[in-house]
């Protein structure tokens, strides 16, 4: 696969007109709780925010995210960022209320876990404690800082201790890792492992647990 394959944009929220549609997922969060329970509901929800401190950031983040640009949103904006930043600290993850993230994350544990707000993260998303998906800089021959942050796409497995950073895609379906530290593109459905994150198998299955039935969602 060419590197302008893999650069193509990801889109979190463009459906195809091909796909049908589906029962669960009405809502980002929906389909949150069904990666954790296999259900959704406010029963679930509540059971979740009450006993899973790594799932209390997604309410808050998907919260902002289904208010932003409305005039509520506006009003709520400084306790909803309070909220967050207070159950981030309880969770002990830096996932930033900003980050762009599809529908169906499921974070596992979560200790230690890291995103900057500039990533992408698509959908049926798995990341594991320890995980760092952050900023990455180089400095061009004239002294100019160039920043840019990583796009993981649909259905990524992303294993404990793992590193991506900087301008980095991650093929959807693929597999990344315990502490493998990945600084290119990793091509669809492949397995990349520690030591140089090489890969190691190519065409692998997505391991996507509870994978949320979401309407028109892309096939890797």
């Amino acid at each position: 696969m060419t590197q302008a394959a893999l650069r193509q944009p990801i889109a979190l929220a463009e459906p195809a007109a091909h796909e049908p549609d589906a029962s669960i997922a009405h809502s980002t969060l929906d389909a949150d709780m069904h990666r954790r329970l296999c259900r959704a509901g406010a029963g679930t929800l509540l059971r979740l925010f009450l006993t899973d401190r790594a799932f209390r950031p997604l309410v808050t983040l998907r919260l902002f995210h289904r208010l932003r640009g409305t005039r509520i949103g506006r009003l709520v904006h400084p306790l909803l960022a309070v909220a967050h930043k207070l159950l981030c600290q309880m969770a002990a993850i830096d996932l930033p209320m900003k980050t762009a993230i599809g529908p169906g994350l499921a974070i596992m544990h979560g200790w230690s876990l890291v995103v900057s707000h500039g990533a992408v993260i698509g959908r049926n998303v798995t990341l594991f404690h320890g995980v760092t998906i952050g900023q990455g800089d180089r400095i061009d021959a004239d002294g100019r800082r160039v920043t840019a942050y990583p796009v993981i796409e649909d259905d990524v497995w992303i294993g404990p201790g793992a590193v991506i950073v900087g301008d980095v895609r991650i093929g959807a379906g693929s597999r990344i890792m315990a502490h493998a530290i990945v600084i290119e593109d990793v091509p669809p459905r492949s397995m990349v492992a520690a030591g140089g994150a090489r890969i190691v198998r190519e065409n692998c299955t997505p391991d996507v647990l509870n994978p949320a039935p979401l309407p028109n969602r892309a096939r890797a």
